[in-house]
């Protein structure tokens, strides 16, 4: 298939707002496509050449997009520089710069999907002395073959910039249209992606065969998409929702999935991310266990021994630095609470009951760094109550009551589990919520150039971001100027392209760092459009910033379901 089809259907996808039309052209794409070329557009389209934890990237940043489109175009650096000023948009600049061309290229040829994706592969594996100019040099040779529509794509991919507004949800609804004309198997492809987060294995195996997808099972070392949990406001609504359930303390830490296969070990964040180099001492103590193959999932918490007390989640975070692990890990021992099992020695413990899940996991639990989470079944308002304040006083977050009966849902928000948090003061509760733009420092911030941020939710039914908050206050002279610094280097000139928006920050940034918000209540306004309705979204009253959520991707943050459910209760 010709890079050129894609583009085109990039192009088309550009211009469209509605998701069923997104996802009409991209079905179009994939009936065309061989499994092995459905596995790259998928790729592709996410913006990605491989799953999250594999943790490829292709480490191009402007500079040297600029100097590639420099050296392909024959236009001085000044009239590139010149045009990204204009346009704001180093794709629109490829095109534009590439239809007027000084210096044609003798031998073109056409590009295609896999050539395209196995250069931009090689692009990310230079590594060592020459290799940024072996970089640019591959995305030269790319620019020298691709049409101008071609050389839009290719720049904003390699920018981790493609614009399209296309999220998951939406592959995985082509996928199936691709094949029957409708979302009538998205079920099982969402199973099949969700049990290994692999978006482009799965749209390999699909292409091969749709039966595949029935068929589909866990492998360790693939990781599986994290269950999240709805939330009320009482123990006894939770009661009324549940019945007898259990309920599990809610620890303040990162939560990791851990894979073991004979004596290898990988630990990954809830974002995916591999982590393994960061916990040697979790590492030995997940090798000591007698499974020979196990996946679980668990709460890392860094504890105090002198004081006998836990971290707290900014200082537990100390422990994801990459350099002095060692030093980390003596000032901050980890305790890893493992709270639930997806497989074990074979056996696909997803499909179990919880209670059932638990037991096994007590078989071979716990040991040394690796404990199990206190768990106690509870059939009233009382007792659950009774258990929540306990964890306040621990000061941990809450507690997670979870249905006895319930199978593991990967990647999914369901009444299987529901968390009750702590609150920050009277009628005070947090979202976590993701830095859609910036505001510059005014009166006595101005030295900082950092006046504040605005935040938006995640809209699962629509893939698209809302915003829910200008949060001003909250913020230590520190956290000003290293939000300053973190949100200049990834300032773009345009909104990004997923997201629904009424007020403008003064500089917006891609969606990608996410923090936990504190608000006071929740209200109806005009200048925010999460939930919007009648004109008016959903907006946090008196927003404070609480802290960063390294552990967290624009993916994992509040959604905006979430957030209506929470006005309503409220």
């Amino acid at each position: 298939m010709l890079f050129e089809d894609v583009a085109k259907a990039f192009d088309e996808i550009e211009g469209k707002s509605g998701r069923l039309e997104m996802t009409d052209l991209l079905a179009r794409i994939f009936e065309k496509a061989s499994p092995e070329e459905a596995e790259r557009i998928a790729y592709i389209t996410q913006g990605e050449l491989r799953p999250p934890y594999d943790g490829i990237d292709l480490g191009l940043g402007e500079k040297f997009a600029i100097e590639a489109i420099r050296k392909a175009s024959g236009y001085p650096k000044s009239t590139v520089e010149k045009e990204f000023e204009k346009e704001g948009d180093l794709g629109v600049v490829a095109e534009k710069l590439f239809s007027e061309k000084k210096q044609q290229s003798l031998f073109r040829k056409s590009l295609s999907v896999l050539s395209v994706y196995n250069s931009m592969f090689k692009i990310s594996r230079a590594t060592g002395s020459g290799s940024q100019t072996m970089k640019i040099n591959r995305l030269v040779e790319l620019y020298n073959n691709a049409t101008p529509l071609e050389a839009r794509y290719v720049t904003r991919f390699v920018l981790g910039q493609l614009r399209l507004g296309v999220g998951d949800p939406t592959i995985l609804d082509a996928l199936s249209v691709s094949h029957t004309g409708d979302k009538s198997l998205r079920e099982e492809i969402e199973r099949a992606y969700n049990l290994c987060s692999d978006i482009g294995y799965v749209a390999r195996l699909f292409i091969e065969d749709p039966k595949k997808m029935k068929e589909f099972k866990i492998e360790v070392f693939k990781p599986i998409m994290p269950a999240l949990a709805e939330r009320l406001p009482t123990p006894k609504e939770i009661i009324a929702k549940l019945g007898k359930c259990a309920v599990e303390y809610k620890y303040d830490g990162f939560r990791i999935a851990i894979h073991k296969k004979g004596n290898r070990v990988e630990i990954y964040s809830r974002r995916l991310e591999k982590m393994t180099h960061m916990f040697p001492d979790v590492v030995e103590g997940v090798q000591k266990l007698k499974p020979k193959e196990v996946i679980f999932e668990g709460e890392a918490l860094a504890f105090n021994e002198d004081e006998k007390r836990f971290y707290s989640f900014q200082e537990t975070m100390h422990r994801r630095r990459k350099y002095g692990l060692k030093e980390a890990s003596g000032k901050y021992p980890l305790h890893v609470f493992a709270f639930d099992l997806h497989y074990l020695e074979g056996e696909d413990c997803t499909q179990l009951p919880y209670l059932d899940r638990r037991k096994k996991l007590e078989s071979f639990l716990p040991t040394g760094v690796i404990k199990l989470s206190r768990m106690r079944i509870v059939s009233t308002p009382k007792e659950l109550d009774s258990l929540f304040q306990n964890a306040l006083t621990m000061r941990l977050e809450g507690i997670m009551a979870k249905d006895l009966k319930a199978k593991y849902t990967a990647g999914k928000r369901k009444f299987a589990w529901i968390k009750l948090k702590k609150s920050y003061g009277k009628e005070m509760d947090t979202i976590d919520a993701v830095i859609v733009g910036y505001y510059r420092g005014k009166g006595s911030r101005a030295k900082f150039g950092f006046g504040g941020i605005l935040v938006a939710v995640y809209n699962d039914e629509t893939s698209r971001f809302e915003t829910i908050a200008k949060v001003g206050s909250g913020f230590t002279e520190e956290e000003m100027e290293k939000f300053q610094k973190m949100l200049d280097e990834d300032k773009v000139k345009r909104p990004p392209s997923n997201l629904d928006y009424a007020m403008e920050p003064d500089f917006w940034v891609h969606p990608k760092y996410v923090v936990e918000v504190a608000y006071d209540n929740i209200t109806r306004s005009p200048t925010h459009t999460c939930g919007k309705e009648e004109g008016k979204g959903l907006a946090l009253r008196f927003p404070r910033m609480v802290r960063i959520r390294d552990d967290k991707g624009p993916f994992n943050s509040t959604t905006t379901k979430e957030v209506e459910e929470i006005f309503r209760f409220s």
